[in-house]
């Protein structure tokens, strides 16, 4: 059986509700681009929002992060993985959390007692050490030398603010070497498998308080767990790659051994694209933002199949999407549903990227002809990868025919200022996703609601929400309309949104089918994205929307709107900027 469904099934068997997997654009959380971990989607109910489907969760779920885009080709990292994962929302807590986890991995999956380490929180100025969790462990059979006690590694919190606590991690001894009698974390040879958080704790620029409910998140990696079980220390090694990776060494005929990570970063950037192309949001191939990311993964694609001397002008993209569409559709139907979508995407921008090619090669020899010396400085051969996708490789290799030296030592530190500059944009994100459970981007995600509901009013009633934007500093909404707002609109805009603020209406939320959302005129975008139970907020009579939260619970919390800015967003989307003071 699947290592998906075994998961699913213990958990079902111990009261779980198992939920769908969340779109990888995250729905509302637009300071990220992708869900990058399982409890992201969740972080409204880990704050206290009741959940359709109860306090006992589990499901599997799509994920992806590319701040490690330039580790993939070793033989563990992943842009885009499944993380296995079961919460309690203010139902049972450690006891229970500990022994599940080591029963599954026992029990179910048969691993063995002996190769086990695991880490607690060792405590800190504001917070004791975890000594439940390590009582539980030694009565579940860990030796006491085989649990170690971490201060910083065992404290989870995903960004500067929001749901945190203590967290217990277990490791497995992956080495054929003989297991220690201690377990080291920063010993290598022991692989973290699991992670059992404690939510417990809420911090916010006050500081840490309790949380009025203790959450249980946990956490296992599929790809990571499935190499482990079948034995082999390279996960494209493991029953979810061996197929993707010997079509690809079909296709380039050539051997695995030897071709590692060319067939690696292929098969990997091959099944994130596959992934972002066939989510419900309708990403595209373009230049910002979720759509930049898909552009880079696949000419990443296309220059590494090209060093394998693959036929880029033939198939062989569809073939391997194709196989990857088959391996996951019976868990994400989506796949099945916008294959077309996918093959299309690819296709188009597999062609374009061969015409930036073209037109950097023009490029190249433009530049060359224009030296004084035979020296291709760092900037200039940054600007070959950055603007045309030139990897230095190929630029040193093309400037090797005619006689020229690159610097590239001067391009490996313009590069990893460049990395540096991109992890730390992407912390940003993913550090402002969770803070937008903050006082300030709660008002501002509900302010949202209000100003979808006025321009409905103002313009026209079929004016729909199409995406949005939130930090601490302001609000930004796109919505349909066919022309620039008058002054006269914008004012009529804020004026009503702030006449709701002022009229002090509740907000209220209410769990039903979908099909009684859409029914009681409930609005939404991308209906598909939602389970079977959605939650539903109201605010008085003026909005419905189908949402995951935050909101305040009185628009009185909101104080006054402003509409700093309207202006085009893309063809037949307007975007508005708008402030509260």
């Amino acid at each position: 059986m699947n290592l998906k469904d075994l998961y699913i099934n213990f958990f079902v068997s111990k009261g779980h509700v198992q939920i769908p997997s969340a779109p990888l654009v995250p729905e509302n959380d637009p300071s990220v681009l992708f869900n990058t971990a399982g409890m992201q989607p969740l972080i409204p109910y880990l704050m206290g929002e009741p959940h359709p489907y109860g306090t006992r969760l589990c499901d599997y779920q799509k994920c992806l992060r590319t701040n490690d885009l330039d580790n993939i080709g070793d033989t563990y990292h992943h842009t885009f993985f499944e993380m296995l994962g079961n919460w309690s929302l203010g139902d049972y807590f450690k006891k229970e959390a500990i022994t599940w986890s080591f029963e599954f991995l026992t029990k179910v999956l048969n691993v063995p007692v002996e190769r086990l380490g695991v880490t607690i929180f060792a405590g800190n100025n504001d917070i004791p050490e975890d000594k439940v969790a390590f009582e539980m462990w030694k009565s579940m059979g860990i030796k006491e030398e085989r649990i170690a006690k971490t201060r910083d590694d065992n404290f989870w919190i995903a960004g500067e603010y929001g749901p945190c606590g203590p967290d217990t991690e277990i490791f497995y001894f992956r080495s054929n070497d003989p297991i220690p009698e201690h377990f080291d974390p920063e010993d290598e040879r022991w692989v973290e498998i699991w992670n059992n958080v404690f939510m417990q704790y809420n911090k916010s620029k006050e500081g840490i308080s309790e949380l009025p409910k203790k959450n249980v998140d946990t956490g296992m990696g599929v790809e990571r767990v499935t190499a482990i079980l079948e034995g082999v220390t390279d996960n494209y090694a493991s029953s979810l790659w061996k197929d993707v990776i010997a079509l690809i060494s079909d296709i380039a005929k050539l051997p695995y051994e030897g071709n590692e990570r060319e067939m690696r970063i292929i098969a990997d950037h091959l099944r994130t694209s596959v992934f972002i192309a066939a989510d419900p949001a309708g990403i595209k191939p373009s230049n910002t933002d979720q759509g930049y990311i898909l552009r880079r993964l696949i000419r990443r694609t296309i220059r590494y199949a090209k060093k394998l001397n693959i036929d880029i002008n033939s198939n062989w993209e569809e073939q391997i999407a194709l196989l990857i569409i088959s391996k996951y559709e019976k868990y994400y139907t989506e796949l099945q549903t916008n294959k077309d979508v996918v093959l299309e995407v690819l296709k188009n921008e597999k062609i374009k990227f061969n015409r930036t090619l073209e037109k950097g090669l023009k490029e190249f020899n433009k530049i060359v002809n224009n030296l004084e010396d035979k020296t291709l400085n760092k900037d200039l051969a940054f600007k070959l990868y950055d603007t045309y996708g030139f990897p230095i490789e190929l630029t040193v290799e093309l400037a090797k025919e005619q006689g020229i030296t690159v610097d590239v030592q001067g391009f490996k530190d313009k590069f990893k200022a460049h990395q540096e500059l991109s992890r730390t944009a992407s912390a940003g994100k993913f550090k402002g996703g969770l803070a937008g459970n903050d006082e300030i981007e709660t008002r501002y995600h509900t302010a949202t609601h209000l100003l979808n509901a006025a321009l409905k009013q103002v313009i026209d009633k079929n004016v729909h929400q199409r995406g949005s934007n939130i930090t601490d500093e302001r609000m930004r909404f796109d919505f349909s309309c066919d022309h620039k707002l008058s002054p006269e609109e914008i004012k009529a805009a804020e004026d009503l949104v702030n006449s709701y603020i002022k009229a002090g209406l509740d907000v209220t939320v209410t769990s039903m089918s979908k099909e009684q959302a859409i029914a009681s005129g409930a609005e939404c975008m991308f209906i598909e994205k939602y389970p079977d139970i959605v939650t539903v907020y109201t605010i008085g009579d003026v909005s419905r929307e189908l949402c995951g939260g935050p909101h305040v619970k009185n628009t009185r919390e909101l104080g006054e709107f402003k509409i700093i800015k309207e202006e085009a967003s893309s063809a037949g989307v307007r975007r508005i900027k708008a402030i509260l003071k």
